[in-house]
């Protein structure tokens, strides 16, 4: 099965959760969480990371991360593998502790996405079935970063709350602290109030679904990057909704460059034949360079039901003369 490609460079901004196998607890107690908020400390001096915001959950986590150098993927290998160690010689256990790969998701540090973002993880206490509204306060949960918003002392240096008090205009003073704290008290009264606390907010289950969070010019230079991940690599590798973006962005690339090489335009393709060659040539090229979908070929090369493409395609695959085969040698070149 494919894996979600991870996309690193300078100053990236992740939203990186991970859970328990099978769901599985990965804090038995105060300690252990203890032990992996050390081994956060080591990994942000060894990498150069600053934690903008975190939460430790049971049977899972949440980071709100930022990477001055291109080091998520070393950083959080050092991360999971050491704290796995230490719980495993701990508990006299063995083996995997957290569920497949963790989950990163690329933040964009303009408009609300990244407050946005930092609300979602300091809520998460105040999301659990069962939580007592009335008897407990957001910031008597001791494995958050939140309480550290609201007072200096303490404050582990590896956490900043700059970005996120900055994004409302507000300082690191006094004034700011509490102005954050009446701000995460009306966010706990909604989801009070809420009979889907997890959906609160419109916007956080595209933090839970999507690979990239942000505005449009970010999801588009984000895209973009991904060019270098897979570049020269096997396309089958990579799975995620990251990729099926990738896919398409990189389909529509091939179509128009390909329709210009046979010296067509886009508006040649709707009074063209559904099986003329030269959409035939373009067809193939898309399918042997991008996993995007039949339907949406044939859609994008007006090219009627779906159900001829693949003859079309193996067509053009196995062609060794005459005019489809020069076609196809010029939509390549």
């Amino acid at each position: 099965m494919g894996r979600n490609p991870r996309i690193e460079f300078e100053g990236a901004i992740y939203h990186v959760m991970s859970r328990g196998n099978r769901r599985e607890p990965v804090f038995l107690d105060d300690y252990d969480n203890r032990i992996f908020l050390d081994a956060l400390e080591e990994v942000c001096a060894r990498t150069g990371w600053r934690v903008h915001a975190f939460v430790l959950m049971g049977n899972h986590y949440h980071l709100l991360i930022e990477t001055p150098e291109a080091n998520l993927v070393d950083g959080m290998r050092w991360l999971q593998g050491t704290y796995t160690k230490r719980f495993n010689v701990r508990h006299k256990q063995w083996g995997h502790l957290f569920q497949s790969r963790y989950k990163a998701l690329l933040v964009d540090p303009d408009g609300d996405y990244f407050q946005t973002v930092s609300s979602y993880i300091h809520l998460n206490p105040a999301r659990v079935k069962g939580y007592n509204f009335e008897n407990t306060k957001l910031a008597d949960y001791p494995w958050s970063s939140y309480p550290f918003y609201l007072r200096l002392a303490q404050r582990p240096a590896y956490l900043s709350v700059d970005r996120t008090l900055g994004t409302f205009e507000w300082s690191d003073d006094r004034s700011g602290r509490e102005c954050y704290r009446s701000y995460m008290q009306k966010r706990v009264a909604e989801v009070a109030g809420s009979k889907e606390p997890w959906d609160v907010d419109e916007r956080w289950i595209k933090i839970r679904r999507g690979w990239c969070f942000g505005g449009d010019e970010f999801k588009s230079r984000m895209v973009e990057a991904l060019d270098g991940v897979v570049e020269g690599r096997r396309r089958e590798s990579y799975a995620g909704d990251e990729i099926r973006t990738h896919d398409v962005l990189e389909a529509e690339r091939l179509a128009e460059a390909a329709i210009i090489k046979l010296g067509l335009s886009s508006t040649d393709l709707q009074e063209l034949k559904k099986s003329d060659s030269r959409k035939k040539v373009i067809a193939w090229l898309i399918r042997k360079r991008t996993c995007v979908r039949n339907e949406w070929i044939s859609n994008r090369l007006k090219m009627g039901s779906v159900t001829k493409l693949s003859s079309f395609v193996s067509e053009v695959d196995c062609v060794q003369e005459g005019e489809l085969f020069e076609l196809k040698k010029r939509a390549e070149g």
